[in-house]
């Protein structure tokens, strides 16, 4: 199952025209995108308020993510600022994963974002989260914080946002969008063999474990018969008809 690293911002002293931080609500996005990303299988590692671009770059280099996603908003330069809109998707140029997440995130946001030709999938050549990350890095700038807008467009949807970005995580990772459900605990019945646990909801996907009868476990969403787990770290997907919750 894929695992991201997620990196909301850290930069508590960018404040919105309204009140509060991006590091406030981007962190409220990030907050909200939990659900769904245990739901949908997907693991995650997120930094947290202390660290910095920098640290979160070097914590995420340590591990092995299949994605680093960045969480901001933007500020338009002091001569034009508050007369600016629009949400920008930033992907490493050299990277083809990369670019494709961040042109699926971008296509996904226009369906929610007020002027959808205003966002918009860009490469980068200075943005660290997006280029010196081991794994594809994309920065989302959600919107402007410093127009009125944008800034209240981001307060009043922090919820659609988060379903959207993960929405767009389950294309990216050819997976599919499961709402968030009420987290239940079952237990393995099979006999005289064990359970697979796979990578995708079909018979044909690849093993990532295996579970033994009468092992418990907790199923965090449902798709066609098929459960997603969790039973000590391992993440996958199990035929629903050999768990009994």
């Amino acid at each position: 199952m894929p695992t991201i690293y997620l990196s909301p911002s850290t930069q508590e002293w960018n404040q919105y025209v309204t009140g509060n931080s991006e590091e406030y609500y981007m962190n409220l996005i990030a907050d909200a995108m939990i659900p769904y990303l245990r739901s949908n299988g997907i693991q995650y590692v997120r930094n947290t308020p202390q660290m910095t671009a920098a640290s979160s770059i070097q914590a995420s280099n340590a591990g092995n993510y299949d994605l680093h996603l960045a969480l901001h908003s933007n500020a338009a330069p002091e001569s034009l600022s508050g007369r600016i809109r629009g949400t920008d998707v930033y992907y490493n140029p050299s990277n083809w994963r990369s670019r494709r997440a961040a042109e699926i995130i971008a296509d996904n946001l226009r369906t929610i974002y007020p002027l959808p030709d205003r966002v918009q999938a860009r490469p980068t050549d200075y943005l660290g989260e997006v280029i010196r990350t081991r794994a594809p890095g994309v920065l989302i700038e959600f919107a402007y914080h410093d127009n009125v807008d944008d800034a209240n467009w981001i307060i009043n949807n922090i919820q659609p946002i988060a379903e959207n970005v993960v929405m767009s995580l389950t294309e990216y990772f050819d997976i599919p969008f499961i709402q968030p459900q009420a987290p239940q605990i079952g237990v393995v019945n099979v006999r005289g063999a064990n359970l697979n646990v796979r990578s995708r909801p079909n018979t044909g996907a690849p093993i990532v474990g295996r579970l033994a009868n009468g092992q418990t476990v907790t199923v965090w969403g449902e798709w066609n018969g098929w459960y997603v787990i969790d039973s000590d770290g391992l993440v996958g997907y199990v035929a629903g008809q050999y768990i009994d919750l």
